[in-house]
């Protein structure tokens, strides 16, 4: 079987594995892949959106699914849709939105791929309302650590399905999928943006707007201090009955990895006090594309080069609702303590627990921002995993590289369980990634 010897790395550029890395146009030829991996580790990756080490095995085998990457079946009668994983969802997006439909749930970029969109089980600006992708899944087709492919829904085989979703790949390689979609009646969406002053008034508006608004997702100047700590934009959406006209979007690219000190204190505070301000007073009401809402970093090609050669780590939490206003806050004074944030950060309100054993969300608010890969990170990432600890919260697997293994055991109470299906399914270990064995997911492999 043909390979290439290559060095893949999450978003965040902050680790490269040497693989060999695998292409399979189809389906049978990804499990003769699997059948034939040997000693070999492997673990699938899409789109190479995820930030850290979750889709990488130092050298393993990665399954490249970018290939797989055909629309199987559309129902419109049921509104469901039939892919193979490797589509991503730009191009998911395109093919149901003139039909009048969308993903239920549409992570920050178009450039992830709905095989890693289901083993993240992302959430959108929509998760009050909506849930996350695992909540709209109808089955999936796994190929086994055996080469077997088997359908897995909620109904046949309850356990393996909550492990898949949200399971960072580790139970085998989604090769098919049947998600439901929503209706939406155009390309775009009705935008309301607003100033907001700062933290306790962040809170109110969330209070006010989550059970109204389709989409909330809030901006916030992380290098804020004191009186203005937590200040930033609050944007609310819904999707408009009239779209816009349709036309190429003007994308520009980052040719080079930026010198890493062009991002300090200085810069990045000018930057969100110009991000701040771009905003009226009175706020403004504006119609938005689906793919500059829900895409808008898309429209600057490999962004992740303004961090400079040594990459960065995005650090994304949870904390549940009650205690959440504080935990966000605690959050908030360290980040700002630090003056390490990069821009702005997000804050967004979450509806509840996902159908997955590993599943991110729980009912409170998500606070995600980035921090470059410089001196006194590692320890300021502690620190926030501790408060998050302390809050009773949790980190999002497709965000860490460099959560702790007893930080990761205490956030996920359901692990035993996770553990308990890959014994059954893959005793031996031959689904594999760093971030699985830096987190102690299982042990190593044969």
């Amino acid at each position: 079987m043909r390979f290439k010897q290559l060095e893949l790395s999450g978003w965040g550029r902050t680790t490269a594995a040497a693989v060999s890395a695998y292409r399979p146009e189809r389906i049978s030829a990804a499990a003769d892949l699997v059948r034939a991996a040997g000693a070999e580790n492997v673990v699938a990756y899409g789109g190479g959106r995820s930030y850290g080490d979750s889709a990488v095995r130092t050298g393993g085998a990665a399954l490249l699914t970018e290939r797989l990457d055909r629309i199987l079946a559309f129902d419109e009668t049921e509104q469901v849709v039939v892919c193979e994983p490797g589509i991503t969802v730009a191009d998911m997006q395109a093919f149901l939105v003139p039909r009048g439909y969308s993903l239920p749930a549409v992570p920050g970029t178009g450039f992830a791929t709905v095989g890693g969109i289901v083993a993240n089980d992302v959430h959108g600006k929509n998760h009050d309302r909506h849930g996350s992708i695992g909540d709209h899944v109808c089955w999936f087709d796994l190929l086994m650590a055996d080469g077997t492919v088997k359908q897995v829904a909620p109904d046949n085989d309850g356990d393996l399905f909550a492990a898949t979703i949200g399971g960072v790949g580790l139970t085998g390689i989604i090769v098919t999928v049947c998600i439901k979609v929503l209706p939406m009646p155009s390309n775009a969406v009705q935008v309301t943006e607003m100033r907001v002053r700062d933290l306790d008034h962040f809170f109110e508006l969330f209070a006010e707007h989550r059970d109204r608004a389709t989409y909330s997702v809030g901006w916030i100047d992380a290098l804020a201090r004191g009186a203005k700590l937590g200040r930033g934009v609050l944007e609310l959406a819904d999707p408009s009955p009239a779209g816009i006209p349709d036309k190429a979007p003007r994308r520009l690219r980052v040719p080079f990895d930026m010198p890493g000190i062009l991002l300090n204190r200085l810069t990045m505070s000018a930057f969100n006090e110009v991000y701040y301000r771009r905003v009226p007073d009175g706020g403004e009401v504006s119609k938005k594309s689906l793919t500059a809402f829900f895409h808008p970093l898309d429209a600057l090609h490999d962004w992740n080069r303004l961090y400079g050669r040594a990459g960065f780590h995005q650090f994304q939490c949870v904390v549940p609702e009650e205690g959440g206003a504080s935990g966000i806050r605690s959050l908030l004074e360290e980040i700002s303590a630090s003056g390490s944030a990069s821009f702005l950060a997000v804050l967004k309100t979450m509806g509840g627990e996902g159908r997955g054993h590993l599943s991110f969300p729980v009912r409170g608010y998500t606070l995600a921002l980035d921090f470059p890969a410089r001196a006194g990170v590692t320890d300021l990432l502690q620190r926030l995993e501790d408060i998050t600890l302390d809050y009773g919260g949790r980190i999002y697997l497709a965000k860490d590289s460099m959560m702790s293994e007893a930080g990761f055991a205490r956030m996920y109470p359901a692990l035993r369980e996770f553990r308990a299906v890959l014994e059954h399914v893959d005793p031996k270990g031959l689904f594999m990634s760093d971030q699985a064995l830096r987190l102690g997911i299982r042990g190593p492999g044969r």
